[in-house]
């Protein structure tokens, strides 16, 4: 099986050894057969002193197995007043110097939930560090040393400026290995591997392995364009597929970090999903692309702005939103406070709006309005979709599991052979809008269905909720 690996992720063995220097081996035999530079000593020579060994310990209950065991062996302790044994543990990773007072950068996996840092210098100085902040969201963190001289720092690169092709050199610490040097070329950029709300990964044949988390990743011009961060593999080691944590992105959080010890991203107020080609053709878009709203925070930045659900984001502060995934990194990025013009398209044509950001808060809450269903049942059956349709009632609610607040037209029946099964809805989905048009009972969804078709459409919008959540489904139309 194919994992996504963080580089200190405990499924790595020693056992990993034999494959790893099978896969060295491929690697090498296929650098010689590329054009690269003559040799890479001059630069490394010049960057491994601002590359430093990062290791940590935490004290941990000594019990191993699955949580039901760990919990089971807890409990048994407690019931004899008795605490479990603990011990220390260690993991390894790597950073480098920013800034000659003492800041090292590393990721925030490598010391989430250490009792104890330390930094071991190029000359094998060891020194004690203190966490100056640290981002779960980008897995990044920033360290403190205190020394009495002036450290040798690398300089942050232009990501945004490397090309597929380009040759970088990681520099880590691969199995303790401290000041290892690996060479390869950028296979790809703007990878999301589904790290986090922010994936932005340069991706490299270059060699990573467990212990080069944290450390840079630089250009031939000896800037760091990226953190090492993950790898993908087969059997837990280097196979040619790492990720490195696009500068660009770092440099930002990274500043965050520095000033106020935590990151203060702005925020929108609003849930999104992909533009599909099914979807674009129902919003009547000429192609996918942007950020379809799902759902509308109230009393969020967005709602106050007049962003309503089923808008698709086209443009935000200017720039243009080529697929949904851009959207979060955009308004993270994005002054707080700050007046940003949003382009959305609505109902067949662009419309011009201005929203004031707000900040990010680590949980946002949106209330739902209170106002009351409709009571009595009218049941219906949509042929165009392959669905039985009911109005939503005090039975129908319970049977379901709706709440009293919730309004739009029930899901009763999936037809196995119509188009609706094809796209997962279920009995218990309740359809809000038919192309951005709030139904409240299954007349409403047969007119508009009816009205799409005898307009030459094949395809109809629907937002649906579903277990807490909206979510627009493009549905093709059976003219049968």
């Amino acid at each position: 099986m194919t994992d996504v690996l963080r580089l200190n992720h405990p499924a790595w063995r020693w056992a990993a050894v034999l494959p790893l220097l099978l896969a060295a081996f491929v690697w090498a035999t296929a650098a010689q057969a590329r054009s690269a530079p003559d040799s890479f000593a001059d630069l490394v020579e010049k960057l491994l002193p601002s590359v430093v060994n990062i290791s940590t310990s935490q004290v941990v209950e000594s019990t191993e197995g699955s949580e039901e065991f760990e919990e089971f062996f807890r409990e048994f302790f407690e019931r004899r007043g008795e605490r479990p044994q603990r011990r220390r543990q260690n993991s390894l990773g790597s950073g480098f110097i920013i800034d000659a007072g003492g800041y090292i950068v590393t990721n925030h996996h490598v010391i989430a939930e250490a009792d104890e840092i330390s930094v071991r210098l190029r000359d094998g100085t060891t020194l004690d560090a203190e966490v100056v902040g640290s981002d779960e969201k980008t897995d990044l963190a920033l360290l403190k040393v205190e020394i009495g001289e002036q450290l040798p720092a690398a300089a942050w690169g232009d990501s945004d400026k490397t090309r597929i092709g380009d040759w970088v050199i990681a520099i880590g610490n691969p199995f303790g290995l401290g000041g290892s040097v690996t060479a390869g070329i950028v296979s790809a950029r703007e990878r999301d591997i589904q790290a986090g709300p922010y994936d932005d990964f340069i991706q490299t044949d270059a060699a990573i392995n467990r212990g080069n988390s944290g450390g840079p990743m630089f250009n031939l011009d000896g800037e760091v364009i990226g953190i090492n961060s993950a790898i993908i593999s087969p059997y837990g080691g280097s196979a040619g597929v790492g990720f490195a944590i696009a500068s660009n992105l770092a440099h930002k959080v990274i500043s965050q970090l520095r000033e106020f010890g935590r990151v203060k991203r702005g925020w929108l107020g609003v849930r999104i999903q992909t533009v599909t080609d099914e979807l674009a053709e129902g919003l009547r878009l000429d192609k996918a692309h942007g950020a379809l709203v799902a759902s509308v925070t109230e009393g969020g930045p967005a709602e106050a702005a007049g962003i309503r659900q089923g808008d698709v984001i086209l443009k935000f502060d200017g720039r243009e939103v080529i697929e949904m995934r851009k959207l979060p990194r955009m308004v993270a990025e994005t002054r707080i406070g700050k007046g940003v013009k949003v382009v959305v398209w609505r109902k067949g044509k662009e419309e011009n709006l201005t929203v004031d950001l707000g900040e990010l808060e680590e949980e946002q809450v949106a209330a739902a309005a209170a106002t009351t269903g409709p009571e009595e049942e009218d049941e219906s059956k949509v042929e165009a979709l392959g669905l039985d349709l009911a109005q939503l009632t005090p039975e129908l609610r319970q049977r379901f599991e709706l709440k009293e607040d919730m309004e739009g037209v029930v899901i009763t029946d999936v037809w196995a052979d119509g188009t609706a099964a094809a796209k997962g809805l279920k009995p218990g989905d309740v359809i809000v809008e038919v192309d951005q048009e709030e139904v409240s009972n299954p007349a409403e969804v047969s007119e508009k269905i009816e009205r799409a078709k005898d307009e030459g459409f094949r395809v109809v919008t629907l937002l649906v909720f579903r277990q807490g959540d909206f979510q627009w489904v493009a549905v093709r139309l059976d003219n049968s």
